[in-house]
């Protein structure tokens, strides 16, 4: 064996050799050392599966959708393009652009009876749970969604999924505002359709500002995959037991309302509100090393360098108030950013500004309630989601999600009746 590890048992003082594969070993050679198993909360050491979706390389900052860098994709791409990319592996020609486009647009219209059910929820209920709701529902809406083994239908109930995401969205903020929900218009682009729905009146024709159209395109791009996170485990997980589409992705939806998760951006708002101005920075960063105060925004699991997309989020944030005027919480996110880049304590740690630094500055501009990031994020990471479950339904090595347990609980009880308790 070329490469490989050998271990030896030092209860046993037997060796065993496995193989190395692309720098992994299979957990199920570990058996052969006395039967060991491994154990990784948060898998934060453990491949669950091959992937051609997405790289990263945490080191040097990069990001890769396919093999292109994220940077090139939100320049020069358009969201729905970055979809098809995500799906099929290849940018797509322009007659093939122009077949996805149509294909979903025509499909961005709800079932009336999914606008009952969301009419159905509190006034004040969360839009994300409204979305994750409403994407389950649509399970029942389309039941031959269940036979995942036929290609064409796959690629219908995708179509669907991505069509249907930015409506959903958009009558959960509406049904959040006691606004009536607004149809799409099937004349505008996938981005200019979504701020339609969410932000029409009584005009004839809503035209959105073509810089707020570009940042949301870009910022759907940014967040559209980022390979094995915590949400789309949980879409591989819950789709391992071959269920429908629409299940599998409602489960990424419920993984990414968690604050851990998708949470973030609104952090960072309420921290450079709680800053106030940038005179109390070097306090707030006195505190921060001192252990009194959280640095929000800033680290990550998997950069130990800049975030790249944080990078091109920071350009947005500046397109965006052109057109809205400078939120005052830019200055101290700016002053924060200059000095934590800048001192050691933060540069040793490798902390960062990350994504979800400038994001909700942005959805903050764009007149979002903090409690639709989640949503705006959830639409972006749509094809990611679809992505991975289509590559798990399709990898032969896959199987249910049955992960192994430590058990640490009692053992051998006698029951004891009630009446002797």
């Amino acid at each position: 064996m070329t490469d490989s590890l050998t271990i030896r048992d030092n209860r046993t003082g037997e060796e065993h050799e496995i193989e190395i594969v692309d720098g992994t070993i299979r957990a199920a050679d570990l058996k052969k050392v006395g039967g060991l198993a491994t154990y990784d909360p948060g898998f934060v050491n453990t491949a669950s599966c091959r992937s051609a979706i997405t790289y990263i390389d945490g080191e040097q900052g990069i990001l890769e959708y396919r093999g292109y860098p994220i940077e090139q994709l939100a320049e020069q791409s358009s969201f729905l393009e970055v979809c098809y990319l995500l799906l099929n592996g290849e940018l797509p020609t322009s007659d093939q652009l122009a077949q996805w486009t149509h294909d979903v647009t025509h499909h961005t219209f709800l079932h009336e009876n999914i606008k009952s059910l969301m009419t159905g929820f509190r006034y004040d209920a969360h839009p994300m749970g409204m979305t994750m709701s409403s994407i389950s529902a649509l399970s029942t809406f389309y039941p031959h969604a269940s036979n995942i083994s036929d290609p064409e239908n796959r690629y219908l109930q995708i179509t669907r999924m991505i069509a249907k995401m930015p409506t959903i969205g958009a009558f959960a903020y509406r049904h959040s505002q006691g606004k009536p929900y607004i149809y799409p218009d099937n004349g505008l682009s996938y981005c200019a359709n979504f701020l339609s729905m969410l932000f029409k009146m009584s005009e004839r024709d809503y035209v959105a500002d073509e810089r707020l159209v570009k940042a949301l395109e870009v910022l759907f791009i940014l967040h559209a995959d980022h390979e094995q996170n915590c949400s789309a485990n949980a879409v591989r997980s819950v789709g391992s037991s071959q269920v429908d589409p629409y299940s599998a992705v409602a489960a990424g939806v419920g993984a990414l309302y968690g604050p851990l998760h998708g949470g973030a951006n609104e952090a960072v708002l309420k921290m450079l509100r709680r800053i106030g101005t940038t005179d109390n920075i070097p306090g707030f960063i006195e505190g921060v090393k001192e252990g009194k105060e959280k640095l929000m925004g800033f680290g990550h699991r998997v950069y130990k360098n800049y975030d790249p997309r944080a990078k091109i989020i920071k350009k947005a944030t500046e397109d965006v108030f052109e057109v809205t005027g400078v939120n005052p919480l830019l200055k101290i996110a700016q002053e924060l950013e200059k000095i934590a880049l800048e001192d050691e304590y933060f540069v040793s740690r490798k902390l960062y500004p990350n994504v979800d630094f400038y994001s909700g500055l942005i959805y903050e501009a764009l007149q979002f309630p903090p409690e639709m990031f989640t949503v705006l994020f959830a639409i972006g990471r749509t094809p990611g989601w679809l992505a991975q479950w289509q590559e798990l339904v399709t990898d032969k090595e896959q199987k249910i999600a049955r992960p192994k347990q430590i058990y640490t609980g009692e053992r051998q009880r006698e029951f004891v009746p009630i009446d002797q308790r």
